[in-house]
């Protein structure tokens, strides 16, 4: 749990207090109104909050009430308080299956329950689909949450699907609303009309590949260029790789370091080119500059892995980042500014 003097300074930590000292009733009802990610990651904070002092909790309350004036009851939690939350706002059933990896939602029709489950779960879903239904699947989910299912894929079908996905410009409301309905049986819940014609496409397509770790997305790279040489530079024209961050303004590199810890960092850089690399330490202090310097001589040899997986946390947070219009990201495919 980071902590600032006085308090919690972690914005995902301090709603966990938060809601931790709501009550199960008034939490549940928050929880309806967040996203998936959202309550992955106060879900999580929730479980690993430990030795919250009383100075802690009223500096996140007094803050709360700065923005509501409004003043909540004190009831500090644990796992069985969590589940009970959980189970009011989704039900048994939802909250059953879904409680232990704190990926549970609100109201959600066949298409949205997918995205509180995980990739391989996905993946076991539509394993025996037609093709094109795969696809239209995994253009509805988000980017990061398609690749997981991608990758839980047989390696044959990822070519099929992803030259699909870049293929789909727009699928009717009936077919999108039937396949909507099929999965809301499956799943046994409530339906919800309401159902997006537009998904796919070559944006989407290359939002995904940038999720997908470095050996699988650059095979499917490869057998791209064979099926369609212009396709496949047109999508990697429009994904972001982590040598990008070179190209971002020296503004855009401060503010997403400040979001971005020093290990994380470090692991990071262990396997960037030296573009990348000096853009980081040109946006430092110099003695910040050589800290870092002396912290990556004398860190040992890293698993690959494990620098890759750093290297795509950064990118989340820079397209979220931009998402937000916090930072502008530049790459090969992005529009020139004048």
């Amino acid at each position: 749990m980071a902590e600032e003097k006085g308090g919690v300074s972690d914005p995902v930590d301090k709603a966990a207090v938060l809601l931790l000292s709501l009550g199960e009733e008034d939490a549940a009802e928050i929880l309806k109104h967040l996203g998936p990610k959202e309550v992955q990651r106060i879900g999580s904070a929730m479980t690993q909050l430990k030795n919250v002092t009383r100075d802690q909790v009223e500096n996140v309350l007094n803050t709360f009430f700065e923005h509501v004036q409004t003043q909540t009851s004190l009831g500090i939690g644990s796992d069985a308080y969590i589940r009970n939350m959980l189970v009011q706002a989704l039900g048994e059933e939802k909250a059953g299956s879904l409680a232990d990896r704190i990926l549970m939602g609100g109201n959600t029709s066949g298409l949205d329950t997918l995205k509180w489950m995980n990739g391989r779960a996905i993946s076991d879903l539509i394993r025996f689909e037609h093709p094109q239904i795969q696809a239209i699947v995994i253009a509805y989910l988000d980017p990061d949450q398609a690749a997981e299912v991608l990758s839980n894929l047989d390696e044959r079908v990822r070519l099929d699907i992803i030259l699909r996905i870049a293929s789909i410009e727009s699928v009717q409301p009936q077919a999108l609303q039937e396949l909507n309905n099929i999965l809301e049986k499956q799943f046994a819940s409530s339906a919800n009309s309401s159902a997006t014609a537009h998904l796919g496409g070559i944006k989407c397509t290359a939002d995904i590949m940038n999720f997908l770790d470095t050996a699988t997305e650059s095979q499917l790279i490869e057998s791209l260029r064979e099926v369609d040489e212009d396709l496949a530079q047109e999508i990697q024209d429009l994904m972001f790789v982590f040598e990008n961050l070179s190209e971002v303004d020296d503004r855009g590199i401060q503010a997403l370091m400040r979001e971005i810890s020093s290990d994380v960092l470090i692991l990071a850089l262990k396997g960037a080119d030296e573009a990348v690399k000096e853009k980081i330490f040109g946006n430092m202090s110099s003695r910040a500059a050589d800290l870092l310097r002396d912290d990556l001589e004398s860190k040992g040899p890293v698993k690959v892995s494990e620098v890759e997986a750093a290297q795509k946390e950064i990118l989340s947070i820079a397209r979220r980042m931009s998402d937000a219009g916090e930072i502008m990201l530049g790459s090969k495919g992005g529009e020139e500014m004048i």
